[in-house]
């Protein structure tokens, strides 16, 4: 009998699995997936360290495409923790879908071009706990400072490093490395009665400073020590870069093309048609996708593990470039693959894994404030979600904090409230944007964590209702 550690079944490298499983595909067709995952991870309660881990994981998907009569269909099975033994199963049961499957709506020739990584063949890029080697003694004089200015901080910092291996019956053999790091840091009063928190994303944590985010925590802390009651109501709002990413990131996620045309979004134009070339803000903003912007590079090819309406496994491998979603304010681009790109004559624009809002502006969100009249400054938002698809009407809650400004001082921290905001109407009454910087969303940060957004003012944010939450 074969032990699972024998060699006859050990897991070969992830190339050569890619490989293998090409070799053992007898489809017209064939794409294989091989995603190499690690993380590490902190978590602190109290001032203090409570857990840590690294772990490691391997996941296999396979894309099999049978050509018949009425078209080409396809099948995809993913399965982790995938042995040798397994590899022609999970690859047999990836042709029996396509075949079992009638022709996929989507389907296109797979990408060729003989593209080929120069590092396919190499180990994949693994995590450690050696990623928080700076991080975490300035993390414990943190713990300190927060002790001795009696407040407790809690959070958590993970890091995540995803090498992918991507190989075709056509040819292609591409790679790519990606890491992710994310830090939450939430401060609170002993009593519990004030909670402030702060994120950060970031590729390697060389750049997270937590002795800055605990000073800005203390900060917010001291503004919440005055409450002040407001009503629900319309109010001049400065909404930070990770609310401001939580909201862009949705109604990226709201632009497929094929739904636009189709009369189904907000991009949708009345009478057929979508709303590509219409003017959506007096701002001169610029809402962006680059695989290469320094500090939020990702994939600079397809990478589908399914179909929908915003990605095409028939797509895998198609080369990403630099795309402007609103360029100067105006609509240029929604999201094709080949096949939503046909049918509605827009340009190819494939998803690409990272969101950038440039303004042009320069003032800081502490400038903003200071500019400000009276208004109120958020923290951040959450458990948002849709209510209208037609108008992308959003609703959500405030978090860890909302605050009054006065002549251009924080003088309270105020009630929560429910908004209702559609984030394409909120961009045609911006007034104001600050200056980009890099920004963790919180409410996707599971999800989406490489953006860069500027803080915008709303003249008349609508707080719907005051909430009860936190």
């Amino acid at each position: 009998m074969t032990s699972p550690t024998s060699p006859t079944n050990r897991v070969g490298k992830p190339h050569e699995i890619v490989e293998r499983a090409l070799e053992l595909s007898t489809a017209d067709g064939c794409v294989v997936i091989a995603d190499e995952q690690s993380s590490a991870n902190l978590r602190w309660a109290g001032n203090a360290l409570t857990t840590n881990g690294v772990t490691r994981g391997r996941t296999l998907t396979v894309i099999a495409t049978v050509d018949g009569a009425q078209g080409t269909a396809s099948g995809v099975v993913s399965r982790s923790a995938v042995t040798a033994d397994d590899l022609e199963p999970l690859v047999r049961a990836a042709e029996a879908a396509a075949r079992g499957a009638g022709p996929a709506e989507d389907a296109q020739p797979l990408v060729g071009g003989g593209q080929v990584s120069g590092d396919f063949t190499e180990a994949p890029a693994e995590t450690t706990s050696a990623v928080f080697a700076e991080f975490a003694p300035a993390l414990g004089e943190s713990f300190a400072r927060a002790r001795a200015g009696g407040r407790e901080l809690y959070g958590f910092a993970n890091h995540e490093l995803t090498s992918t291996y991507l190989g075709t019956s056509t040819g292609v053999r591409l790679r790519h490395d990606q890491p992710s790091g994310t830090l939450e840091l939430n401060a609170k009063s002993p009593d519990r009665s004030r909670s402030a928190w702060a994120g950060r994303a970031t590729r390697d944590f060389r750049d997270v400073d937590p002795a800055a985010l605990d000073a800005e925590l203390a900060r917010r802390l001291a503004w919440a020590e005055r409450k002040v009651e407001l009503p629900a109501g319309r109010y001049e709002t400065l909404l930070p870069p990770t609310a401001v990413a939580d909201l862009l990131i949705y109604q990226l996620w709201s632009s497929t093309a094929r739904d636009a045309a189709e009369g189904r979004t907000v991009f949708s134009l009345p009478g057929g048609g979508t709303r590509v070339g219409e003017k959506l803000s007096e701002l001169p903003l610029t809402l962006r996708s680059d695989p290469y912007a320094p500090g939020l590079e990702s994939a600079p090819f397809v990478i589908a593990h399914a179909s929908g309406d915003d990605a095409s496994v028939f797509d895998n491998g198609l080369p990403l470039a630099p795309t402007e979603w609103v360029r100067g304010g105006t609509l240029d681009r929604l999201v094709t693959t080949r096949h939503s790109a046909g049918l509605t004559g827009l340009p190819v624009a494939p998803g690409i894994g990272n969101l950038i809002l440039d303004a042009g502006g320069e003032r800081s969100l502490d400038e903003m404030v200071a500019g400000t009249s009276r208004g109120l400054l958020l923290t951040c938002l959450w458990y948002i979600r849709e209510v209208d698809p037609a108008t992308l009407l959003l609703t959500g809650l405030t978090r860890d904090g909302v605050y009054l400004v006065e002549d251009g001082e924080v003088v309270g921290e105020v009630n929560n409230f429910r908004f209702n905001e559609s984030p394409v109407d909120l961009l045609s009454r911006a007034t104001e944007a600050g200056r980009t910087e890099k920004t963790l969303p919180r409410e996707w940060g599971d999800w989406f964590t490489r953006a860069a957004m500027p803080a915008l003012r709303v003249p008349d944010f609508n707080m719907s209702s005051v909430s009860q939450g936190v």
